[in-house]
């Protein structure tokens, strides 16, 4: 099975802008040279930084900062065989599972897609429940206010395509299932029948090229999500929405413009699906994609929606 998003890998000449976002976006700095920025999550996935002329990558989907390479990685070697098995023959495909223990293809859109056995290690964390009504989790315990985020791992990814259907079959024959979709129009698919709603989202517009929509970021539960992104906020970082709901998955998301390519999100809440999951398909919308959020964001120094005048006493006051 595939067990997630292993590592990315962006490009972008906004070198030094880049590591100050990925500093504040509360990645841990692992390694820097004036080629490769090297930041790390808590549970060890990895987030690659490259020029954007660097010669180990694959010719870009899209120009200007992006995505370049998805790291995906898998339980055991016997899936990692299969997987080599099915990307035979594919643009790209590479066997080096006895060089370095890798397989990789580049995907409809050009995107690198690498396959290795997963490296991410278990750690203890939890998110904090909450108490709602009937189903009490949290007991003489407040729920936590974070000042910043530590993003636990690499969510998922998001991708504009004009081939949906030739980009749902590649992944699907990988062993990637469907989720939820807006016919013709996206598709949302996870890694295996048991996990998270989606690791993968693409999504086809009206004369809209293949590039990178957004990757998401997963945190603790929504307490972090809002303490991150009141973080980047006084950190002087644009909010594109948020924080908000998905209906579809029921994440609670918070995004930001990214110097390293397309947009950035805190993300928490989202739903967990099994093999007994039947998709659902909606017609996109406003409401479809967004149950409520804030247009642009919350000041993380008033607590409010930014440019709004505040007195000195309680938020709630009339004046």
């Amino acid at each position: 099975m595939i067990e997630g998003i292993d590592a990315i890998t962006y490009s972008t000449d906004a070198w030094d802008e880049a590591a100050r976002f990925l500093g504040d976006w509360g990645l841990k700095n692992v390694g820097q040279s004036n080629e490769l920025q090297t930041w790390e999550t808590l549970n060890g996935s990895f987030v690659y930084v490259r020029r954007t002329d660097d010669a180990s990558l694959p010719p870009p989907m899209e120009s200007g900062p992006t995505l370049r390479e998805v790291v995906w990685g898998v339980q055991d070697d016997a899936r990692l065989a299969a997987i080599a098995a099915s990307l035979a023959g594919v643009r790209g495909f590479e066997d080096k599972r006895a060089v370095n223990g890798t397989v990789r293809a580049l995907d409809p859109h050009g995107l690198r897609v690498v396959f290795q056995k997963s490296a991410k290690r278990a750690i203890d964390i939890k998110g904090i429940g909450t108490n709602a009504w009937g189903n009490v989790s949290r007991i003489d315990k407040p729920s936590p206010i974070y000042e910043a985020a530590q993003p636990i791992e690499i969510g998922h990814v998001v991708f504009f395509t004009d081939r949906i259907e030739e980009a749902e079959a590649f992944y699907a024959s990988l062993g990637f299932k469907t989720s939820d979709r807006y016919p013709g129009r996206g598709v949302f698919m996870r890694c295996s029948a048991v996990g998270g709603h989606h690791d993968i989202f693409l999504l086809q517009l009206p004369n809209k090229p293949a590039g990178l929509n957004h990757v998401a970021f997963t945190v603790r539960d929504i307490h972090e999500v809002f303490g991150g992104g009141m973080n980047m906020s006084r950190k002087g970082w644009k909010t594109q929405l948020g924080p908000g709901k998905h209906p579809i998955s029921s994440a609670i998301f918070w995004y930001f413009e990214n110097p390293c390519g397309g947009l950035i999100e805190y993300n928490a809440d989202e739903d967990h699906l099994t093999e007994n999951w039947v998709p659902r398909e909606f017609a996109p919308s406003p409401t479809a994609f967004a149950e409520w959020a804030i247009d642009g964001g919350i000041d993380g120094n008033t607590r409010r929606q930014p440019k709004v005048e505040v007195g000195t006493g309680f938020l709630t006051e009339k004046r």
